[in-house]
C-alpha cells in the first residue's frame, strides 16, 4: 500500500527542501564585506580560514582550538563570499561556555521543531484538495498541491547564517563515524548529529521546489490510476467483478488478487488481473479505460467496447470517453520518473556527500546500497523459495503461476465479500474508524489511558488514494491516517490498510511526544516505520473479533513472512538497477525507460521467479506504483519486513500488554542509526538471517 510517511519526509524537509520566500530568515549579507569579490559564490579561501581560526583561539584560548577548528572547516565548506566576512562571523557567533552551548542547543531545538511542525500543517493544508476525500477536486487544487511552503527553508537557513551558526557551534559526521562510533555517542550527541544532519547540504529553494513539483505530479497520477473492475472482461469475456469495484494501481489491484484465492472463480480473475498489470507496466494498456466504466475492456485482447447502458455504475465520473478507442496511454508512467530524475540530477551537484539520488536514499536510509543488495540477493537466492513453492503447489493442487507471486500463507480463509459486510457495517465513514480507534487500541494492549492519549492525537481521514500515513513535526498537533472509504462504506481493503497506517501514527505519536530530544523524532528511517506499522496490520483480523492464530496458524505466518518479503526484494531491486540505469542514460526519454525497465524486470524474474512461478519473461515485477510516485522507496519495505520480523520474534508469546508495552519503548529510541537502534530494541542489528532461520525451522515441521 502507499505509505506516505510525512513524519519521513518532513524529517528532510530542512536537509533538502522546505521554507517560504518572504520568510522572517531573510538575508543579511554585507554588500561591502572586507571579503566583497566578484564572484558570490566562490567559497572560503584558505587564508580566511586561517584567520577566523586564529581570532576564535586569541579569543578563547588554545584549550578550546580543537573545537574552533572543527566549527570553522564545517562552516567555511559551505560560505560563499556573497556571505560577508568569515571570521568576523565566527568570533560574534561562536560559543565556548558549556551552559551558553546548552542553551543555544536548547533554543535551536525548539526553533526547529517548531519550523518543521508549521512548514508540514501549512503543506498538509495546500494538499487538502487533492489527498484528502471531501468532494469535487478543483483545478486549483492541483496547483497548490505543487506549492511547497518549505523549499526555501534551507536556503533561508543559509542567507540568514542561523546554519552557518550550526555548523560552527554542534558536530557534523559521516555515516562511517555515526556507524564507528554509534555505541559511545550519548542521546545528546546524537540529537547534534541530527541538527547539523539538516544544513549540511545547501540545495537552492527552487531546486528543491522542483522535486517537491515532480513528487506532488506523480502523486496526482497515481491518485487517478483506478480501474473499474466490472467493465475488465476475462479471458472467456466473462464479467468476473462486482459492480462498483474501483481499484486503485497497484495497491488494491494486488490486495483484490491475494483476496481471490478464497474465491470459487479466484483464477480466472487472477489472471485477469495479472494481465491488466503487465498492460500497465508495458503501457500497453488503453487510454480510455483508465478510470472509466463506460468501456468494456478485454486486457487479454486488448479490445475495448462500449459499456451497455445497464452497466454503468450511478457514480460513473462524466468526463470519461464514451467512444471505444484502443490507442495506448501514452509514456505517462515513465514521463514521471523523468521528471523525477532531472529534479535529482539538478540537485546531484550541491549534495557533495551523496552526489545521486541513489547514494541519497541510502545515505537517508544510514544502511549502505551494498549491505541493503546483500540482504535483497539473500532473501531472492535463499533455497528456501523452492521448498516454500512446493508447498504452495500441495495447498493449490497445481502448478504455480506468475500471479502466484502474491498468494499468502494462512490467507484466504474467508471470502473477502465477508470481510467487507464487516467493515463496511462498523465504518461507514472515516469518522466512525476514528470513533472506534480507543476501542482498537485497547485490543491491541494498551491501557485505557494510553489509548485515549494517542487517539486524542490521531485524525482521521478519508483518502483519495489507497492511503497514507502523515505524522505530526511539532507537539500540539495531530498525526493524520488517510484511508480510502468508498460509498457503501470502509471495504475490508481500506480497513487493512488503515490498520497499517494506524500502526505508522503511533509510531509517530510516541516518537515525538515522548522522546527525550525533539530532534531525535521518528525512527532511523522508513523502513523502521513499515515495520512498527506490518506490526499492527497483522493483528487486523483479531481486531475484527477473529480468534489469534497459533500453532499451525503461527508456523504459517513464518512462511507468509519470507514470501512476502521475497516478492517485495525483486521489485526494489529492479528499481534500483533501473535508477543506476537512468545515471548510465541521463538523457534518455520516457520510451526508452519503459523498455529498460520492462527489460530489467524481465530479467529479474527471469533470474529469481521464474525457476517456481514459471511465465518467462512477464514484467509484472514493474508494477509498484511507489516507483511512480515515490522512487527509491522500495527497498525500505524490504528491509522493514525484516526488521518487523525481527520485533514480531522479540515480542512473540508476550501477552497484549507487554506488546504495546515494547511498542512504546521502541517507539521512545527515536532517530538514532539503524543497527544500534535494532540493538537496542531487540538485542540483534537489522538481518536478514532470523527471517531465514525462522522460515527453515517453518518448512521443517
Amino acid at each position: 500500500m502507499l505509505t506516505r510517511t510525512l513524519s519521513l519526509l518532513a524529517a528532510v524537509l530542512l536537509a533538502a527542501c522546505p521554507g517560504p520566500r518572504g520568510s522572517t530568515l531573510a538575508p543579511t549579507r554585507d554588500p561591502a564585506s572586507s571579503q566583497a569579490t566578484s564572484d558570490p559564490l566562490a567559497p572560503a579561501s584558505a587564508a580566511q580560514i586561517s584567520d577566523a581560526i586564529a581570532k576564535l583561539t586569541a579569543k578563547h584560548g588554545a584549550a578550546h582550538q580543537a573545537a574552533i577548528r572543527t566549527g570553522v572547516e564545517q562552516a567555511a565548506k559551505l560560505w560563499r563570499a556573497g556571505d560577508g566576512d568569515l571570521a568576523e562571523f565566527c568570533v560574534e557567533q561562536f560559543v565556548a561556555d558549556p551552559a551558553a552551548r546548552d542553551a543555544l542547543f536548547a533554543k535551536l531545538q525548539a526553533t526547529v521543531e517548531q519550523i518543521r511542525g508549521h512548514v508540514l500543517e501549512l503543506g498538509r493544508t495546500v494538499r487538502w484538495g487533492t489527498e484528502v476525500e471531501d468532494g469535487p477536486m478543483m483545478p486549483v487544487d492541483q496547483l497548490l498541491a505543487t506549492y511547497d511552503l518549505g523549499a526555501h527553508v534551507v536556503d533561508d537557513l543559509f542567507t540568514s547564517k542561523v546554519a552557518f551558526s550550526i555548523l560552527l557551534n554542534f558536530p557534523l559526521s559521516t555515516l562511517a563515524e555515526r556507524i564507528q562510533n554509534a555505541e559511545r555517542y550519548s542521546r545528546r550527541t546524537w540529537a547534534e548529529l541530527r541538527l547539523t544532519g539538516i544544513v549540511d547540504t545547501r540545495v537552492p529553494g527552487e531546486l528543491a521546489q522542483a522535486a517537491t513539483a515532480a513528487e506532488a505530479a506523480a502523486d496526482q497520477y497515481v491518485a487517478g490510476y483506478n480501474l473499474w473492475m466490472h467493465h475488465v472482461l476475462g479471458e472467456d469475456g466473462k464479467r468476473r467483478f462486482p459492480s462498483g469495484k474501483r481499484l486503485i494501481s497497484h495497491w488494491n489491484l494486488r490486495d483484490e488478487l491475494k483476496a481471490n484465492y478464497a474465491d470459487a472463480d479466484g483464477m480466472a480473475k487472477q489472471r485477469t488481473i495479472a494481465k491488466l498489470m503487465e498492460r500497465i507496466v508495458t503501457q500497453t494498456i488503453p487510454a480510455a479505460v483508465i478510470n472509466n466504466p463506460r468501456l468494456d475492456w478485454d486486457p487479454f485482447t486488448n479490445k475495448v467496447t462500449a459499456a451497455a447502458a445497464g452497466t454503468i455504475e450511478a457514480d460513473a465520473p462524466k468526463d470519461r470517453p464514451t467512444a471505444p478507442s484502443d490507442e495506448r496511454e501514452p509514456d505517462t508512467r515513465f514521463a514521471q520518473v523523468i521528471r523525477h530524475f532531472a529534479a535529482a540530477r539538478a540537485i546531484d551537484k550541491y549534495s557533495p556527500i551523496a552526489p545521486t539520488r541513489i547514494d541519497r536514499a541510502f545515505e537517508g536510509a544510514e544502511l549502505s546500497e551494498e549491505r541493503v543488495r546483500k540482504m535483497l540477493v539473500e532473501i531472492l537466492e535463499s533455497p528456501h523459495s523452492v521448498e516454500a513453492a512446493r508447498e504452495i503447489e500441495r495447498r493449490l493442487g497445481r502448478k504455480l503461476e506468475p500471479h502466484d507471486l502474491w498468494y499468502e500463507f494462512g490467507g484466504g480463509s474467508t471470502a473477502e465479500a465477508e470481510l467487507d459486510a464487516i467493515t463496511r457495517k462498523r465504518y461507514p465513514t472515516a469518522a466512525a474508524f476514528a470513533k472506534d480507534l480507543p476501542r482498537i487500541l485497547r485490543d491491541l494492549g494498551f491501557t485505557e489511558g494510553r489509548a485515549k492519549y494517542l487517539a486524542d492525537h490521531i485524525a482521521v481521514d478519508p483518502s483519495r488514494g489507497a492511503g497514507h500515513a502523515m505524522g505530526a513535526e511539532r507537539r500540539g498537533d495531530q498525526a493524520h491516517l488517510r484511508t480510502r472509504v468508498e460509498a457503501g462504506g470502509m471495504d475490508y481493503k481500506g480497513y487493512n490498510i488503515a490498520v497499517h497506517e494506524l500502526g505508522h501514527n503511533v509510531e509517530q505519536t510516541f516518537s515525538l511526544y515522548d522522546v527525550d530530544y525533539t530532534l531525535l523524532s521518528g525512527v532511523p528511517n522508513t523502513a523502521f516505520t513499515e515495520a512498527l506499522a506490518f506490526l499492527f496490520q497483522a493483528r487486523d483480523l483479531e481486531l475484527l473479533g477473529r480468534p489469534k492464530p497459533g500453532g499451525e496458524a503461527d508456523r504459517l505466518r513464518i512462511l507468509d513472512a519470507f514470501w512476502n518479503t521475497r516478492e517485495i526484494a525483486g521489485s526494489a531491486l529492479v528499481e534500483i538497477d533501473v535508477w543506476h540505469w537512468l545515471y548510465e542514460h541521463p538523457t534518455a526519454t520516457a520510451a526508452e525507460l519503459r523498455e529498460a525497465t520492462g527489460r530489467i524486470a524481465r530479467e529479474v524474474w527471469d533470474r529469481y521467479y521464474a525457476p517456481t512461478l514459471g511465465g518467462k519473461g512477464t514484467s509484472l515485477l514493474g508494477i509498484y506504483s511507489h516507483t511512480i510516485a515515490s522512487p527509491l522507496y522500495l527497498f525500505n519495505y524490504v528491509v522493514g519486513h525484516l526488521i518487523a520480523f525481527q520485533i514480531e520474534e522479540h515480542v512473540e508469546g508476550k501477552d497484549r500488554a507487554t506488546f504495546a508495552t515494547e511498542f512504546e519503548r521502541v517507539c521512545r529510541l527515536g532517530n538514532i542509526l539503524p543497527d544500534l537502534w535494532m540493538q537496542q530494541a531487540t538485542g540483534k542489528p537489522v538481518s536478514s538471517q532470523p527471517l531465514l532461520d525462522a522460515t527453515a525451522r517453518a518448512l521443517k515441521k
